[in-house]
Parts: structure tokens; sequence; C-alpha cells
């Protein structure tokens, strides 16, 4: 992108000009708050998310577009609020990007990304003034895979971490066994309270292991959960085709339809 070309100037300039006016004309635009906007943006995250696990580069710019627009609209409510406006949060987002990037803005270069990771979290907490712990920064209301995934991040980042991958799967592994001792010889839980215990012990574990391997935990299970969802709505279209329904047929039958559809969803 370049700074200079007058077309981002020109469409920022229109964007925020639309705003004022749907601010002023629309009913529904008028009534908005902070707080009822609030849900329509997590929605707009998920769809941006969607596409870009799709790899659907025009959705892509879509659901930027809209994610942009509440941007716009939070700082609009904001400025009619007296408490910041858009320039605000661009020039705090720009001080905050060069603060936390000494190694390119400031006098101590680096081209290890573990060590600038280190340096980002070091930043954030003296920002802080000492007065939140390193973790705090970890929205309560993540979904849970992701704020394992944020969490050992976060602890790496002032160097609490395992020294090898090995050794994070040999913790995988003690895991699973912890796991196992709670279950009995039919595959019935002895202890269902210290059995969930274990299997989310095993689960941090292996967030853990993926992120050391340089897995996205998140995108993993997800492009797990389509494939499943492809193979099962083929599966299930082609039992149909033939006149049949699902629950009248036995597993056996049921795996056979399945094997064929992860010939087409592999």
């Amino acid at each position: 992108m370049n700074p200079q070309d007058e077309k981002h100037g020109q469409a920022w300039t229109r964007l925020l000009g639309i705003m004022n006016e749907l601010r002023a004309r629309c009913p529904w635009d008028r009534k908005q708050t902070i707080d009822s906007l609030r849900h329509l943006t997590i929605e707009e995250t998920y769809e941006l998310s969607d596409a870009i696990l799709q790899g659907n580069l025009p959705e892509i710019q879509k659901e930027l577009g809209d994610l942009l627009l509440h941007i716009v609209f939070y700082a609009k409510i904001a400025t009619e609020q007296q408490a910041f406006d858009i320039s605000d949060v661009i020039n705090g987002l720009c001080d905050k990007l060069i603060t936390r990037h000494p190694h390119v803005y400031g006098e101590v270069p680096s081209d290890d990304e573990a060590e600038i990771k280190r340096s980002w979290e070091r930043i954030k907490l003296q920002e802080k003034g000492g007065n939140s712990g390193v973790l705090s920064g970890v929205p309560s209301s993540l979904p849970a895979l992701i704020k394992a995934w944020r969490i050992q991040q976060k602890a790496q980042g002032v160097g609490f971490d395992w020294d090898s991958r090995a050794a994070v799967w040999a913790k995988v592994e003690e895991e699973l066994g912890e796991f196992k001792a709670h279950v009995g010889a039919e595959g019935a839980l002895l202890d269902t309270a210290a059995a969930t215990d274990e299997f989310g012990d095993l689960l941090f574990t292996l967030v853990n292991y993926a992120r050391f391997v340089g897995i996205d935990p998140e995108t993993a299970l997800e492009r797990t959960n389509r494939r499943f969802i492809n193979r099962f709505n083929h599966m299930e279209a082609a039992v149909k085709q033939e006149g049949k329904a699902l629950p009248d047929l036995n597993m056996a039958v049921l795996n056979a339809y399945w094997i064929a559809a992860k010939g087409i969803y592999p």
C-alpha cells in the first residue's frame, strides 16, 4: 500500500462522510449504541474468519469492509460523546506499533522472532504500569481453544515455556495416560469430574504441542469440522437419492457410504 496514493485518502473521506450522513438520517443507524453493535461485530468477525478459511479473497474484501464500518461506527458514537474520534484511534494504534517494534523504529535491531515476541510482551506489561498480570490481556470470553492458545503464547512471551517439542509430546502422553486412568474397561468413566479435568489437561497440552510445531489448533479443528460436514452431507444426499433414510441403516452400511464420501472430500 502506498500511503501517498490519493485514492486511499479519498476512500477514507468518502466513508467518514457516509457514516456522518447515516448517523444523521437513518433511523436504524441513529439509534445504535456501542453496546448494541457489539454482537454484530462478533458476527462480522466470524464471517471474516469463514472467508479466510475458504480462501475466498473477494469475500475477505467484503468482510473487511464490514468490520471497518463497525470501527468507524464506534468512533462516530464516541465522537458524539466527546470521548475520542477516529483519528485518536488511528494515532493511538500508530504510536503502539512504533513503541512495540523497537527493532524497527528504535536502536535494538533483531531478526530473532522469539525475542521479538518476548519484547512485545515486556513492552505491553510496561505500558500497563506493572498493575496487570501477564495473562490479563487474554479476553475471558474467548472460545476455550483459542484462549488456551493465547494463554500459552502469553506465557511463552515472558520465557515460561517448554525446552523442546519432545518434552511437550512426553507431556501429551502423560496426560493421555492420566485421562485413561479414569476410564473403565467398558469405556465408562470411573469419575466424571476427574476425567473431565484430565481431558481438559490433555487438550491444553495438545494445543501446546501444536504451537510448538507451528500448527494453529483452531484452524486445524475447523478444517476437520468442515471436512466432516462435507462428507456427512454427501453421505446423507447419497442415501436419500437411493430412497433410504439414515436412521434405518446400520453402521456397517453407513460406513460404506462414509468411505465413498471420503473419496470425494479427502
